[in-house]
């Protein structure tokens, strides 16, 4: 978690998912309340809906990366070419030097579909996997990190942290613990999940896929929305703006795939949180729910809200506009905690009149506008990992 009171400043963002491309499109599908999810047509899955990013098979990566190619570093690629990120980095790269900089990634399946297509070709006689096939550049957990430091031109640390739909976000925490223990100076912290046909048809099975557009903290919600996005943030000790004031985790260990019905490990890292950042519940004017959709991710979320805050901070998750982008979700959705903070802007929650009546806390169902110092966001993942972030004005 973030050391008390040392903020760390998010000097540059990107962000690419189903929203569009940039911080700029993202915040006007905020605004507009325009949902990126659309009827799934993807490695054929014909069910559900999906938020899915457009033109990733026609961006090709440089010759030099050409190693790396697949889906999930190509949609690395087009954040890492988006809101001037790159050129943000290649300066702070002349402040600190390529090996005060680390990448801190998160990522659930990596380059999983190069492998899926793989095994599609494989030797009908000997089984053996064709030759172009790249694991350790391609589908190895690792080897995002390897990909993003190489197109960065970094020397530092790298590593992928890959603890389900909580990664990115704890990818934030793990480096700022890199800066507090002066082992860098900076970091490059985010993260990318792409489509795959394991992923649709995992969670098809456990039938946890809304055949709807999700519809997160609604009373007649029936699952979730697969989506994949890509984000990277630039985190410093010196900067104005936004900033990461605190992050806390937690490992409650319920089930593998099932939250824990009173939420406890959810209120744990939410407790954290304000801890590390020296705050007080009443000091936050908005919570980002992880809000998936599914019945009992988001009832046990609002159990577990309510413990920390009460009933009075306005609520509402941001899955209806992006789908859940699973390793991805927790940089996407600090992006956009960023931007509610910039511009002074409550998302409600898509596709609902009025929340779930069994949902205790307050959640939004219509945009507002208004002061937004202090946002926690909240990623949850299989497994029982937990992972909130405070981010907010330094």
């Amino acid at each position: 978690m973030s050391p008390r009171g040392r903020p760390l400043f998010l000097t540059a963002a990107t962000v690419v998912s189903a929203m569009g491309r940039g911080q700029d499109a993202t915040l006007a599908a905020l605004r507009t309340r325009r949902s990126g999810l659309r009827p799934c047509a993807f490695a054929g899955v014909d069910f559900g809906h999906v938020g899915q990013v457009a033109g990733i098979a026609a961006h090709a990566l440089p010759p030099a990366l050409a190693r790396f190619d697949c889906r999930n570093h190509r949609l690395a690629d087009l954040a890492l070419r988006t809101d001037g990120f790159a050129e943000a980095v290649a300066g702070a790269r002349g402040r600190y030097g390529a090996a005060r900089i680390a990448v801190v990634l998160g990522t659930s399946t990596a380059g999983i579909l190069q492998s899926e297509t793989a095994y599609r070709e494989r030797d009908p006689v000997t089984g053996a996997l064709p030759g172009w096939f790249d694991y350790a550049h391609t589908y190895d957990m690792a080897a995002l990190a390897r990909f993003v430091a190489t197109a960065l031109g970094l020397e530092g640390p790298a590593f992928v942290v890959s603890t389900a739909c909580a990664s990115s976000a704890k990818a934030f925490a793990d480096a700022a613990m890199l800066i507090s223990a002066g082992l860098v100076d900076a970091a490059v912290v985010g993260g990318a999940d792409s489509l795959c046909g394991m992923t649709l048809r995992g969670f098809a099975a456990l039938e946890l896929i809304s055949p709807v557009p999700c519809r997160p903290c609604a009373a007649d919600r029936a699952g979730l929305s697969v989506g994949e996005a890509a984000g990277f943030v630039l985190l410093e000790p010196t900067g104005e703006g936004v900033a990461l004031l605190g992050s806390g985790a937690s490992s409650d260990g319920h089930h593998m795939s099932a939250p824990h019905p009173e939420g406890l490990g959810a209120a744990a890292a939410m407790r954290a949180a304000l801890a590390a950042a020296g705050l007080a519940p009443a000091d936050i004017d908005y919570v980002n729910l992880h809000g998936t959709g599914t019945p009992q991710n988001d009832a046990m979320e609002d159990k577990a809200v309510v413990s920390v805050f009460g009933t009075g901070t306005p609520c509402s998750a941001t899955k209806g506009w992006s789908g859940h982008t699973l390793g991805a979700a927790g940089v996407l959705e600090a992006v956009i905690a960023a931007l509610c903070i910039r511009e002074g802007l409550l998302p409600g929650c898509l596709g609902l009149d009025a929340p779930d009546p069994a949902l205790g806390a307050r959640i939004l169902t219509a945009n507002a506008t208004g002061p937004v110092r202090r946002v926690v966001s909240n990623s949850f993942g299989f497994g029982g990992i937990n992972c909130s972030l405070v981010l907010g004005e330094a």
